[in-house]
């Protein structure tokens, strides 16, 4: 990455000049990084402590609240501290821990997301091969296989993105580092290696919607044949969070990168990329306990454990 030379630091997006306003999203972005962090936290304590939900489908809901933890935690404390001290700078070494960080965590939550559809999948159609395909060895290599794969993900965009020759400024119509908005900044051909990297990527996370999409067709219609009602009901408190949680994950994400140029504006693209980096994150939980009675029931026990101990 010898292009540090050239740009030293980037100016980030404000999402605005009045003090009042900037405290206000100072503020805003605190309450959202907190209960993100208490209701993550809560549901990595309840999984961990409860050992009636050490089975795969928590150990991948595990997983995904840490991925969300880090994946909120590269963005938000940064938008807070800028709002906080009134500037718009980061270092060009913190920009690019930003960009390898938050893809590394959104490219191996994509991958998890992937995982816990199968997971469901064995679960409701395979049901006595359930043991046997989704162990605790083959649970563990899933998961490290999404980790493994964010992060070589992350490390080629990463070097790919700031290898590129930047004379256009340093300024990046953003509230954090997003490699689209860095591209901007290139004045050689080469960033279309790293628009390519793109497209492929598309191609599979597209590839991994239709897994998905797959499954739940092959769920729903073994739901139907099921021939009482607490089957169905039981399915659908497992299944329709994760169905959710990946819905928003992908809406906001396509909203955000392939919304036409046309309608391209930067307080617009602050608003949809707050959608897909910050929502999802702060939220999963939420949907996740919604419906899952185990799960709440779970919490609530870590909570009112929480609360003897302060008596």
């Amino acid at each position: 990455m010898s292009n540090s030379s050239s740009v030293s630091e980037f100016l980030l997006l404000a999402f605005t000049d009045t003090r009042e306003l900037q405290l206000l999203h100072f503020t805003l972005f605190l309450g959202i990084y907190l209960a993100a962090l208490l209701g993550n936290g809560l549901i990595l304590s309840a999984v961990a402590c409860d050992h009636h939900l050490h089975t795969p489908m928590y150990f991948f809901l595990l997983n995904l609240a840490l991925l969300d933890l880090g994946c909120i935690s590269t963005t938000v404390p940064k938008a807070m501290a800028n709002a906080l001290w009134d500037t718009r700078a980061i270092s060009y070494q913190g920009c690019v821990a930003q960009v390898l960080f938050f893809v590394f965590f959104i490219g191996a939550e994509y991958s998890l997301l992937t995982i816990m559809a199968y997971d469901r999948y064995v679960a409701i159609c395979k049901p006595l091969h359930y043991g046997s395909l989704l162990g605790s060895r083959a649970c563990a290599q899933m998961a490290a296989a999404a980790w493994g794969s964010g992060f070589l993900y992350s490390v080629l965009h990463t070097a790919n993105t700031f290898s590129l020759p930047l004379c256009r400024g340093n300024v990046l119509d953003q509230f954090f580092c997003e490699i689209p908005h860095i591209l901007k900044l290139s004045c050689s051909d080469a960033y279309l290696r790293e628009a390519a990297l793109l497209v492929v990527s598309f191609c599979l996370a597209f590839a991994c919607f239709v897994f998905i999409s797959f499954s739940y067709v092959q769920i729903f219609r073994a739901v139907l044949r099921m021939p009482s009602e607490k089957g169905p009901q039981k399915t659908f408190s497992t299944c329709l969070p994760h169905l959710a949680v990946v819905s928003l994950t992908l809406s906001t994400a396509l909203v955000a990168y392939l919304k036409p140029p046309s309608i391209s504006s930067p307080s617009l693209d602050m608003v949809v990329s707050f959608l897909y980096s910050v929502v999802p994150p702060a939220v999963n939980r939420l949907i996740y306990s919604m419906r899952n009675q185990e799960l709440k029931d779970a919490l609530w026990k870590l909570i009112g454990y929480m609360l003897l101990l302060h008596q």
